[in-house]
């Protein structure tokens, strides 16, 4: 009886050790490939992070970033500043609702006035200072509409904001529908470098015809400039 007893100790003990290990294989695991992956067939994401000395020097170059957060931010063209840019290039917003579908560039923007964020006065709501997609979306129509007109004043010279009294006036395609610098300095209000104008020539190149490719080169420009791209 006794060596019965022990037998069934042993085989009792054998047992409740093998269902303690890790060594047990899974029943239910999927076939392999199904539901996984590797290195060959997911992203394969560096967690090395990064050294203490590369730290230093990104805080050194950029600053903290309680200060980064605030300078290379980026906030939207508050509405009347839009407007403002509109009317420097002789773009005419009307101050009454305009017709039904009236698709010019002053109609977009006195229309689109919620789209682009400005301020509800009667709800005490501020002006909203981020990008929304609503707005992105309404200032590259305004944009896109406002092309032709400016290209027009361009070629007439009207130009308010770089239309000098004395000395030769921007222009911002030649008589061959080529870029010139005078011309996208003024587009953008920022000194034009050639990379600007290898992007507008390479626009008005690639487009199907001459006439879509600058209303392209004009509107990509301006959304570039006032979007923060």
């Amino acid at each position: 009886m006794k060596r019965l007893g022990y037998t069934l100790a042993l085989v009792a003990s054998s047992v409740l050790a093998s269902a303690c290990t890790d060594e047990t294989e899974p029943t239910n695991a999927p076939p392999t490939g199904s539901t996984s992956g590797d290195e060959t067939t997911t992203f394969d994401h560096d967690n090395s992070g990064i050294s203490p000395w590369e730290l230093l020097d990104r805080l050194q170059q950029e600053g903290p970033p309680s200060y980064t957060s605030r300078v290379h931010s980026c906030s939207k063209v508050k509405y009347a500043t839009l407007g403002n840019v509109l009317r420097s290039f002789g773009i005419t917003i009307p101050t009454a609702q305009p017709a039904a579908g009236d698709v010019t560039a002053g109609a977009l923007y006195f229309t689109g006035d919620n789209a682009l964020g400005t301020a509800n006065y009667a709800n005490r709501i501020r002006e909203n200072i981020s990008i929304s997609t609503s707005g992105a979306s309404r200032e590259f129509d305004i944009f896109a509409a406002a092309a032709d007109p400016i290209i027009a004043n361009f070629t007439a010279g009207t130009i308010a904001r770089c239309n000098p009294a004395v000395g030769p006036k921007p222009v911002l395609f030649d008589a061959g529908d080529n870029c010139q610098l005078s011309g996208i300095t003024c587009l953008i209000g920022a000194p034009a470098t050639s990379r600007h104008l290898d992007y507008c020539n390479l626009t008005v190149a690639s487009a199907s015809d001459k006439t879509v490719g600058k209303r392209l080169a004009v509107a990509t420009m301006l959304a570039a400039a006032y979007t923060c791209e």
